[in-house]
């Protein structure tokens, strides 16, 4: 049990090394090899989870290995109650992905090696205790997004604009990245990279000022917390890098626009990784430093979040509500309900930001069931233009019945876990941010507009004969993955006690430290407060 955060960790980084030396043209044994990996990962996380020890709380399954004595690095891994939930995500979504992946027939090991590699960075981001860890698996999510994303990926309808009368799509390359009125696949992959890259440089000019500032020469967050106090105008700042820096991935607005797209362009797999868990990376990073940190800097610049929050929400919502892509308004309806999350996070309550972590792995499970559904229909139809669709529950009623489920669970419908978090987001937020609960209640009404309207547009009314020839998920690789999501879904709004006591664990210690900001005592110099060196 000791060592179980290293067998969830490797499990798919070792699988994608195996890959390396089975032949493509094996395509059997090339999935079953990702299949394998996965599964290991995915049976190794729900051990964690359910031998996690909710009163005993901090970090659990800790395993450290001195990386660089003289600059303060060590591969540190260990886990709280906020980790854990994003874990068993990142393992589900994996898990699910490699089957719902099952058909690919284009570089089936490459895909396949860059899917686990994608899931094992986001897996060292919500392991990773030490802040250079924290970050060298943040930035390697970013490489195998845009692989992803420019190989496997399709363009979307805007994409037909970039190409010549003939057909012969000659294209300018330096014009083509910079046509931000086009959507082909590279051009969502090339944005996705600026964005994140971008993010990411202010978040490591942040992590870099904490670590010359505190003067403990270390990036050990455990050491940092204990031993550091930030404040004025120099803490500020920090704070502000690593929050802007982080926010960019959640995606927070306005600095959302390159989910949406990617969301579209992406397979769908990769859509389920890009909902699921790498925008978490994002909320799950300011918690990790912003929140142990720099606690008192986050009690008084947390108001940002709440603020930008009903932008997120309302823009998102209504973008979803016109859009005319299914990956387009399932992407718009993530960076909606992305604004969620800061909204717990931002009331700074047991109540709101335990929802909010909850709300993160709800979210997963609900976004990964629509991106699998979606990418179903595009394979049957060749087309995600829902005007152009319709009637396909005659030919799909597993997957129509799936989709009504996932749909429930986006709208937080009592039965899934998705609404325990929402009532526990609006009941703890109310009494700080009561005009962000009305827009949230808002924000619910229009997710109800725009899914149902997708869900009426996809399954229901008159059929083109067009389409006649699609069908149903029959196989049991085809079903498994999307029966997994709505088990998860479902069973935890039934059996919530220990996910809710694991949750509670490693909110209660950040919401304490942040209410009541004890003064600290640096050993080896820090910030005190006004900004000045500690003796």
């Amino acid at each position: 049990m000791d060592y179980i955060l290293l067998v969830i960790l490797f499990a798919p980084f070792l699988g994608a090394i195996g890959l390396i030396f089975v032949p493509n043209r094996q395509a059997l044994q090339v999935r079953l090899v990702a299949a394998l990996s996965a599964g290991i990962c995915f049976v190794a996380s729900w051990i964690m989870f359910f031998s996690f020890d909710p009163a005993k709380g901090g970090y659990q399954f800790v395993q450290r290995y001195e990386w660089s004595k003289e600059l303060g690095i060590a591969f540190y891994l260990g886990v709280d109650g906020v980790g854990v939930p994003l874990v068993l995500a990142s393992s589900i979504l994996l898990f699910a992905g490699i089957f719902i992946s099952w058909h690919i027939k284009d570089r089936t090991k490459e895909f396949y090696i860059f899917l686990l590699i994608l899931a094992a960075a986001t897996i060292g981001v919500f392991m990773s205790l030490d802040l250079f860890f924290l970050y060298f698996f943040y930035e390697m999510s970013v490489i195998p997004m845009y692989l992803l994303l420019g190989v496997w990926g399709s363009h979307t309808k805007g994409y037909l604009a970039m190409t010549d009368p003939e057909g012969l799509k000659q294209r300018d390359s330096v014009g083509f990245i910079f046509n931000f009125a086009s959507n082909s696949k590279e051009y969502a992959a090339m944005k996705l990279t600026l964005f994140l890259s971008a993010g990411a440089v202010l978040a490591l000019m942040g992590i870099l000022l904490i670590y010359k500032l505190s003067g403990l020469n270390t990036f050990d967050i455990v050491a940092l917390k204990q031993h550091t106090h930030f404040e004025g105008p120099v803490g500020t700042l920090i704070w502000l890098l690593i929050f802007f820096g982080f926010a960019s991935i959640a995606p927070i607005w306005p600095l959302h626009s390159w989910s949406p797209v990617g969301h579209a362009a992406a397979p769908a797999a990769t859509s389920m990784l890009h909902a699921g868990v790498l925008m978490k990376l994002g909320h799950f990073s300011i918690i990790r430093v912003c929140f142990e940190i720099m606690p008192d800097l986050t009690r008084q610049l947390m108001p940002i979040a709440a603020v930008l929050c009903i932008f997120s929400i309302i823009y998102g919502g209504l973008a979803a509500f016109y859009a005319k892509d299914t990956k387009y308004v399932i992407g718009y309806s993530s960076s909606s309900h992305m604004g969620y999350v800061f909204l717990g996070m931002a009331a700074l309550d047991y109540i709101s930001l335990s929802g909010a972590i909850i709300y993160m792995f709800a979210h997963a499970m609900a976004t990964g069931m629509l991106f699998a559904m979606a990418g179903w229909v595009y394979d049957q139809t060749h087309t995600r233009d829902i005007p152009s669709l319709g009637g396909l529950i005659n030919r799909m009623p597993f997957v129509s019945g799936c989709f009504i489920v996932a749909c429930m669970a986006s709208v937080g419908m009592p039965g899934t876990v998705n609404f325990i978090a929402e009532v526990m987001i609006l009941v703890g937020a109310w009494h700080k941010y009561p005009f962000q609960v009305f827009v949230a209640v808002v924000g619910i009404v229009l997710t109800m507009g725009y899914l149902f309207r997708m869900m009426r547009g996809l399954f229901y009314g008159p059929m083109d004969e067009h389409y006649a020839h699609a069908h149903d998920a029959v196989s049991m690789v085809d079903r498994f993955p999307l029966l997994l999501m709505i088990a998860c879904s479902i069973g935890f709004f039934f059996f919530p006690l220990h996910f809710y006591d694991v949750v509670r664990a490693g909110v209660d210690p950040l919401i304490a430290r942040i209410i009541e900001v004890v003064p600290i005592v640096s050993h080896a110099g820090g910030i005190a407060p006004g900004g000045g060196p500690l003796p």
